[in-house]
């Protein structure tokens, strides 16, 4: 459950929820597709359903001022004290977005449009760049947590003494950045997988080859890998996902209005298999093989709606046995063997059609066409560290043709992404030593509390709930978790060996190492130290296995976080996403999880009544948004708007107790309730193009950000009362349509 669009890099877990959508720049969870194939551990990569609030904010990190992370950064046991201290050039950083009173539209008014009010002057002058597809608040604050890392990689690699997690950097961005040995090499380094596929003659050979690539990290079929159990928490077991799809939802296999882009995937996937080595011609009719093997696959498959929408279907604990009945071309007490996990009394097999049919594929379907889909697979998620006749192709299709992105990323974004995605909580170490000053975790912390304050009296007043549940509902909040900043212990990275040999070279490498890791935790107790996001994530998130709430360093900057701001921003910011973060323990997915993280229903059936009458409001609301590309989904969005929802009014109740009988200083001419509404809309202003706008409205469980601006505070007699709105004002919602949940 995070605030904003989950980002590529980001380790959130299966049922973390975090503030922005699927592929954006803050929460990487795939649906039951890749947002862009790669070679990358399936399990790193899973369905979550991350309850996020998109929050962006600017460094505020004192040049030469040593932070408190640093002692804990040093917890590297590799790595001896360095001879190199790192350091920070603030002057070459990009700016923050804050809200300024100069960016107002005076044709607009706040009662009638707040996100115009607020926004729309701003973004018809900050169109999205060239190199992205949405562009706004969050996006500026992930280019200046990128310009960070750009120094810190450079820095590292030009140290030809360094160790730990240092060296793991310095490797990673010097073969990168090295793009001519790259395209020499061209497919070379993995020649071996394609000449490996181009012998599998029969089914068994075909799963013994799925079985041993999985072992290596790249399972090109299911997500495999460790999270607690649901039904015992504190301990984790093993989770088998559906997978196998290069589009970003099952819709785009069948749906009328996404043709295009299936036919555009198709050409795409001829033209990888061409650059492979496959005659054009046979391309052509291997991709049209591999399309249909994909439509099949996605048949079976959950939407990006249904898995948002109930968590349950990420559970379905069975033996082994039973695993093996079920998919006997594919026996699960092999699979388990050839990762190295030993036997398990049951793991969760999550979407048993999906496996059933993949079973069936293994031996009804051709090994020709099993070879096209592993061949083109193979090559299209090795594609971003290839050659740039590869680099290139992958780009035309997941990023311009499907999002509409107009340019590609210049070189040292992408690998900085590569960083972020297989070594991102090592670079982190580096990341808080010099971009997370002490004082913005111990400010954090004071919001924290007033924010847990401020929910359990909103608990406590509810008058739609019984007490026997509201009982239950403080008891979990008495045991939420919040973590700041960083980790307090740092993930050992010394098992991992990089060198300055071969850019793909360490991908691999990191992956195996990353996909053992994780195995390495099924069967034993959960560590409720490890982060779900690297500290350089410009995003939060909230995971209801463990109760706890996540807000990494890079977030903690304007407009969210501003230590010289007055409390109103804050509130309006950081505030509001705390409370959003928190309120995902009670949405309608989290509120299926108790207090100890355990999936277990707490509630009366009558307060569950009476729970789904509230949501279902803000599900009719939200369906009646629509954009140039589409209807909003209030079914798909539910959750996050729920935590919106929950999470600005606690916030502003906290805000009111902080500034009792404190002056109100009328700031530019507002009052401090203006600005707490003010900075809110600011958070949420963002630009996209056509294109990905399309993709989010199928796959994101946010709704556009325009959307978020609005929904919440139009629910709001605080907002109402701030700027003297009226009924009947568009931004006044009455007549019974006032949504009021927790």
């Amino acid at each position: 459950m995070t605030f904003d669009t989950p980002s590529r890099g980001s380790r959130a877990r299966i049922v973390a929820r975090c503030l922005g959508p699927p592929g954006g720049p803050a929460c990487p969870f795939p649906s039951t597709a890749r947002p862009g194939p790669e070679i990358h551990v399936s399990v790193n990569k899973p369905q979550v359903l991350l309850l996020s609030l998109a929050v962006a904010l600017a460094l505020t990190a004192c040049k030469g001022k040593e932070s408190a992370a640093t002692a804990d950064a040093g917890a590297d046991a590799a790595k001896p004290a360095e001879a190199k201290p790192l350091a920070l050039d603030e002057s070459k950083l990009p700016p923050v977005n804050r809200f300024l009173k100069s960016d107002l539209d005076d044709s607009k008014n706040a009662c009638t449009d707040l996100a115009g009010y607020v926004n729309d002057k701003w973004l018809a002058a900050n169109p999205v760049p060239g190199d992205r597809t949405s562009w706004g608040a969050f996006e500026m604050l992930t280019e200046r947590s990128l310009a960070v890392q750009h120094q810190l990689a450079e820095q590292a690699a030009a140290d030809a003494n360094a160790t730990g997690v240092e060296k793991i950097v310095g490797d990673f961005w010097a073969t990168g950045m090295d793009e001519a040995k790259v395209n020499a090499a061209g497919i070379a380094p993995i020649q071996d997988r394609l000449d490996a596929i181009s012998k599998l003659a029969d089914k068994d050979q075909i799963a013994d080859y799925l079985r041993t690539s999985a072992a290596k990290g790249e399972n090109f079929l299911f997500g495999f890998g460790a999270e607690a159990d649901f039904k015992n928490s504190s301990m984790n077991m093993a989770y088998a996902m559906q997978g196998g799809l290069g589009l970003p939802d099952r819709g785009y296999y069948f749906d009328k209005d996404k043709k295009p882009k299936l036919d555009a995937y198709q050409a795409h996937v001829a033209k990888v298999l061409e650059l492979s080595g496959v005659p054009a011609a046979d391309a052509a009719k291997q991709a049209e093989a591999v399309v249909a093997f994909e439509t099949r696959l996605a048949k079976v498959s959950k939407s990006s709606e249904e898995m948002s929408r109930d968590v349950s279907l990420y559970y379905n604990p069975v033996t082994l046995a039973d695993a093996d009945k079920l998919t006997p071309n594919f026996p699960w007490t092999k699979f388990f063997d050839s990762q190295g996990v030993a036997p398990q009394e049951k793991f969760s097999l999550a979407i048993p059609a999906f496996h059933e049919e993949v079973s069936k594929m293994l031996a009804d379907t051709a090994p020709a066409t099993w070879q096209a889909y592993l061949r083109f697979h193979t090559v299209d998620g090795a594609s971003p560290y290839l050659s740039d006749a590869f680099v290139q192709e992958n780009y035309n299709f997941y990023n311009k043709a499907l999002r509409g992105q107009a340019e590609i990323k210049p070189r040292w974004k992408r690998v900085l992404g590569t960083i972020e995605d297989d070594a991102g909580e090592a670079f982190g170490q580096l990341y808080v030593k010099v971009a997370f000053p002490a004082d913005s975790k111990a400010k954090m912390e004071a919001l924290v509390q007033n924010l847990r304050t401020a929910l359990k009296a909103r608990i406590e007043k509810l008058d739609w709930m019984s007490d026997d549940t509201k009982k239950k509902a403080i008891a979990k909040w008495e045991t939420f978790t919040p973590k700041i900043g960083y980790p307090d212990k740092w993930r050992d990275w010394s098992g991992l060996s990089t060198n300055r040999d071969s850019y793909i070279g360490n991908v691999l490498a990191a992956n195996e190492f990353n996909y053992k890791w994780n195995l390495g935790k099924i069967g034993k107790p959960v560590d409720k130290s490890e982060w779900g996001m690297t500290p350089q994530t410009v995003n939060a998130y909230y995971n209801p296995l463990q109760n706890e709430i996540v807000f990494p360093a890079a977030i903690l900057q304007p407009p969210f976080f501003d230590p010289n701001a007055d409390d109103a921003t804050n509130y309006g910011g950081i505030g509001a996403v705390i409370g959003h973060e928190m309120t995902h323990g009670y949405d309608d997915q989290g509120a299926r999880f108790g207090p100890t993280g355990n999936f277990e229903q707490w509630w009366t059936d009558a307060d569950g009544k009476a729970f789904a009458a509230r949501t279902g409001k803000l599900v009719d609301q939200f369906n009646g948004y629509s954009t140039p590309q589409g209807k909003v989904n209030g079914n798909l969005t539910l959750g996050e708007n729920i935590a919106d929802l929950g999470g600005l009014n606690t916030a502003y109740d906290a805000m009111r107790t902080a500034t009792e009988g404190k002056p109100d200083p009328k700031t530019d001419g507002f009052t401090r309730d203006q600005r707490f509404f003010l900075n809110w809309a600011t958070v949420w202003r963002r630009n996209f193009t056509p294109d990905e706008l399309k993709v989010r409205l199928t796959t994101d469980p946010h709704a556009p950000a325009n959307f978020r601006a609005i929904g919440t505070p139009s629910n709001m007699p605080a907002f109402a009362a701030a700027f003297n709105c009226k009924a009947g004002d568009a931004m006044v919602r009455g007549d019974g349509k006032q949504v009021v949940i927790w």
